[in-house]
């Protein structure tokens, strides 16, 4: 039990650092390829750093992603909520 304690604290943490860029709007700039490439690699050797550089740099792929799936789904909800409706 104390196993999953431990993921939804990291889950939560991570949570808020990516609303904290989101609300801020400081994403960094995506990686170089040649930078990438060296990142990619040391983070198959193991290198800690790399991946967090490589996840800090690829957020803003991740807020896009985000809000295109909220903005789908927000659109499908009301689609389904007036379907609801006019079926009453």
């Amino acid at each position: 039990m104390p196993g999953l304690f431990t993921a939804i604290a990291l889950f939560i943490k991570e949570l808020t650092l990516l609303v904290s860029y989101v609300k801020n709007n400081a994403f960094p700039q995506p990686l170089a390829e040649d930078d990438e490439a060296k990142h990619l690699r040391l983070m198959a050797e193991g290198n800690a750093h790399s991946r967090n550089l490589l996840i800090e740099h690829n957020l803003r792929l991740v807020a896009h992603i985000v809000k295109m799936m909220y903005t789908q789904n927000k659109v499908r909800l009301k689609m389904e909520q007036l379907l609801f409706l006019k079926g009453n």
